[in-house]
């Protein structure tokens, strides 16, 4: 019951995220803005992680941490949520250059990736005890299943599912955007911000399951080392 209020407030700062994304996907905007939404929202990623990073280090304690990951998360899904949604609701106009894929082979990426997607969710629930979005933060390690392969299978996935979807779309410059602009932007929050909140929270489990886990792409998983054994007697 101690969490309560720390749950509650994620819980609201989630909902004003959603009525954020409601609110992009039930407005009509003009050209220029469209494009402001969705390549200037990604471009202010870059800022905002470096900013969460500062912060991070300025007081890298457990509890500061739980806090800061909180709006940084709401930030970050803000500005990617409404970029993604702005871009599939105006794919029709990016038709300058189409992908000579079938629509039908398409549609099976999306529904193969978004699967993965999804698996990955129930993975950190399961697993980690948390939920994505920092709705709930995970109480301890996901370091197997999906995340004995990657460290990182829901970015990886994510990223799957956006270029999966600019194949069904037929849409070069879609694939083009995904992969030039929102994977450098989601892979920077993960390397410079996201690692560090996890070391800061999880301290030497992380860095050793950092150690034998790829940052994005699955490798065989190598079996957790074990700690030597001290030949000296502890101080405590």
């Amino acid at each position: 019951m101690k969490n309560m209020p720390g749950l509650l407030l994620r819980v609201a700062v989630f909902a004003c995220v959603f009525m954020v994304w409601m609110w992009v996907l039930g407005s009509e905007f003009a050209g220029i803005a469209n494009l402001v939404i969705i390549f200037g929202a990604v471009i202010l990623i870059f800022p905002i992680v470096w900013v969460g990073r500062l912060l991070l280090d300025r007081d890298p304690t457990p509890a500061s941490a739980a806090w800061l990951t909180t709006f940084i998360h709401a930030l970050m899904m803000i500005l990617f949520g409404v970029a993604i949604i702005q871009a599939v609701r105006t794919y029709p106009n990016w038709d300058v250059w189409q992908i000579p894929v079938p629509r039908p082979a398409g549609l099976f990426l999306v529904i193969i990736t978004g699967a993965a997607a999804f698996l990955a969710v129930v993975n950190l629930a399961l697993r980690g005890l948390g939920a994505p979005f920092a709705i709930a933060l995970s109480r301890q390690l996901a370091i197997d299943w999906l995340y004995a392969w990657t460290r990182n299978p829901m970015v990886l996935a994510s990223l799957a599912l956006l270029l999966a979807l600019g194949i069904y779309f037929q849409s070069v410059l879609f694939v083009i955007w995904a992969f030039a602009l929102v994977t450098p932007a989601l892979l920077m929050f993960v390397k410079v911000f996201e690692e560090r909140e996890l070391e800061i929270r999880f301290g030497e489990g992380y860095r050793e399951y950092k150690a034998r886990t790829p940052m994005l792409i699955p490798r065989r998983p190598q079996a957790a080392t074990k700690p030597a054994a001290s030949t000296k007697r502890s101080n405590k």
